[in-house]
């Protein structure tokens, strides 16, 4: 196998096959690595120099989840003395203060709450879109949707459609992790498999719903699983219909240790460094060819390694996030404001653009 003919093989705009995948991955110098991801980049996006941002805010409706993942600090067991699910009087001020900053939309993320039926989020759904009409609900994702169908016995599409009537506005990619179910009897035991997951996706892009596919990594994956991983996510997409928005953008994003039950089962793992970020984010624009964006993770991986990823294949640089609770909660620390996130845009040379979760730009 050589490098060369995988290079044209890339550049001609082809699927490349797991062993080719791999072998890039593994082979490929650093410097061409990011040339063609970049490269990529530019053709993906017509050239265009803009960078996309936007303002949300993370709410968690509960901490009380039985997924059991051994890499997330924040979820608490339903007879835990902290438990809490968040009230509408503070839905209203966390909204208010979102639409003060300039930001319309809410990421709602939930975990498996076993005692939280789908009335709940229906009604939940309703009210919020109710008192705020212009209120964009980026809510659950694949996990949440499979469980909530366990609890209902009924299918992912009747689940679905209920809250699309009730006001969902796009599905998250939360709950990937790796798409091995190898990994996920280890770290995510009480997830959803990749298979559901999987399913819950297509059956969320025959109803149009937009998407969005994310990938935790640098923990005890191997490398063919990364690869596998961002396989599926092209084969699922080219299964969409025509009319479908699919998976919009990609997200990878590093593990974050610190004192959660990962590390304690595995001190030896080695934090990911910044060439190895770039490398994977290189690699997954390469073979996520059928999805337009990819998006960089400044959030666990800091300032600097999320402006060079615009130049290795990512064109966006997220949210601000005024607020995120899950990750943070297992070390990563970096914030950025309005400014922050625009200044650290123009400062690689892109014009920072800011635009929704359907990727359109917004004045």
């Amino acid at each position: 196998m050589k490098l060369s003919s995988i290079y044209c093989k890339v550049l001609k705009g082809e699927n490349l096959d797991i062993n080719q995948a791999l072998f890039l991955y593994e082979k490929a110098s650093f410097s061409k690595l990011l040339f063609i991801g970049n490269e990529l980049r530019k053709r993906a996006k017509k050239n265009s120099n803009k960078v996309g941002w936007i303002i949300d805010r993370n709410v968690n409706l509960s901490n009380v989840c039985i997924a059991g993942c051994k890499f997330c600090n924040f979820h608490r067991k339903l007879n835990a003395s902290d438990t809490y699910i968040t009230q509408i009087d503070e839905y209203r001020k966390k909204i208010k203060q979102l639409f003060k900053l300039g930001g319309n939309q809410l990421l709602l993320q939930g975990g498996l709450h076993p005692k939280l039926k789908l009335d709940f989020y229906t009604k939940l759904f309703r009210t919020l879109k109710n008192e705020f009409p212009d209120l964009k609900l980026h809510a659950l994702g694949p996990a949440e949707i499979h469980h909530l169908s366990v609890l209902e016995k009924t299918s992912y599409r009747e689940i679905l459609e209920q809250l699309i009537d009730a006001g969902l506005d796009s599905l998250p990619g939360a709950g990937a992790e790796i798409l091995s179910d190898r990994i996920r009897k280890i770290v995510s035991p009480g997830k959803c498999t990749t298979q559901q997951w999987l399913n819950v996706m297509r059956e969320a892009h025959i109803l149009n719903i937009p998407t969005s596919a994310t990938m935790m990594f640098g923990f005890i994956e191997t490398k063919k699983e990364q690869i596998e991983h961002l396989i599926l996510l092209r084969d699922l997409q080219a299964q969409k219909p025509d009319n479908s928005s699919g998976f919009i953008t990609f997200v990878p994003w590093t593990y974050q240790a610190e004192d959660t039950v990962l590390q304690h089962n595995y001190p030896d793992i080695k934090p990911v460094t910044s060439i190895e970020y770039l490398r994977l984010l290189a690699v997954s624009r390469i073979i996520l060819n059928n999805i337009e964006n990819i998006q960089a993770s400044w959030l666990t991986v800091g300032k600097q390694t999320g402006q060079l990823a615009l130049n290795c294949g990512a064109n966006d640089f997220g949210s601000i996030m005024i607020e995120e609770n899950v990750v943070s909660s297992a070390g990563a620390n970096h914030k950025f404001d309005e400014k922050g996130i625009t200044i650290a845009i123009k400062e690689t040379g892109f014009i920072p653009k800011k635009r929704n979760q359907k990727y359109e730009w917004v004045d």
